[in-house]
């Protein structure tokens, strides 16, 4: 499988200060699911802005070898909150990620009601933000983000401000569009639950000051995954039993 990122020897570190993050290194494959886990403050957000290129790392470099192409963006980046701009439709909204790229207005907007399609909300498209519940809002932003067709999605804990029900719907909904658009994604969660359930890989970071990959687990259960199984339920003890030992040494999550 091909690699979509190859990020090598990554410090994360702000002003004089310490490294958040040190000797990150992880390739990524192609439409793979990778989560990251570890307690508050190990630099996992700040992690999905340097890839994205919003920040610039101390040391290191992040290889990102895709093909120009004027109808698309390399990365699309999913912050826990909608951020919708409340002065436009949610048509509007999804237009907006669409509006630098070398597309056509006819283009763009076939493209905006496509994925709002994806995410069952075509019949929303000339609401306003709202008029939506918080996983409408939040499924939205997955369609905005989608519509970059983006080699690489990061989303930075996407459902942490859900309630539990909403969150595992959308949990679903995350991985039928996963399947049907074969983007790679990189997903940050506090939840170990919802990691394994979601990802094929999970890298737990830890350690402070520079904190590093502390374990890089691979979850080979077949899909869709039973939340009640010995072997789900193994997966996440073994991550609780990793995030024990890193808490042990002072650190909260």
């Amino acid at each position: 499988m091909a690699t979509v990122v190859d990020i090598a020897g990554l410090a994360i570190g702000f002003d004089n200060g310490p490294p958040v993050l040190a000797d990150f290194t992880a390739s990524l494959e192609a439409r793979s699911f990778t989560a990251i886990v570890g307690p508050s403050g190990v630099g996992k957000s700040t992690l999905l802005r340097v890839i994205a290129g919003l920040l610039a790392p101390r040391e290191g470099t992040v290889s990102a070898p895709f093909e120009p192409d004027p109808g698309r963006r390399p990365f699309a980046l999913v912050f826990q909150e909608a951020r919708l701009l409340p002065w436009r439709s949610i048509l509007g909204n999804v237009l907006f990620g669409l509006e630098r790229l070398h597309l056509s207005a006819g283009e763009r907007r076939h493209r905006a009601f496509e994925v709002l399609e994806l995410v069952g909300l075509a019949d929303y498209a000339h609401r306003w933000p709202y008029q939506l519940s918080g996983g409408q809002r939040q499924r939205i932003n997955l369609a905005r983000a989608l519509a970059v067709h983006p080699a690489l999605l990061l989303l930075d804990e996407p459902f942490s401000a859900l309630d539990a029900i909403t969150r595992h719907t959308l949990q679903g909904e995350l991985l039928r569009l996963w399947h049907a658009t074969h983007t790679t994604i990189l997903f940050v969660t506090h939840d170990l639950d919802e990691a394994v359930y979601l990802a094929d890989r999970v890298i737990v970071l830890g350690g402070q000051p520079g904190a590093r990959i502390i374990r890089d687990f691979l979850v080979p259960l077949a899909r869709p995954r039973d939340r009640g199984s010995v072997g789900f339920a193994d997966h996440v003890h073994q991550l609780r039993s990793a995030l024990s030992d890193i808490m042990a040494g002072g650190e909260g999550i």
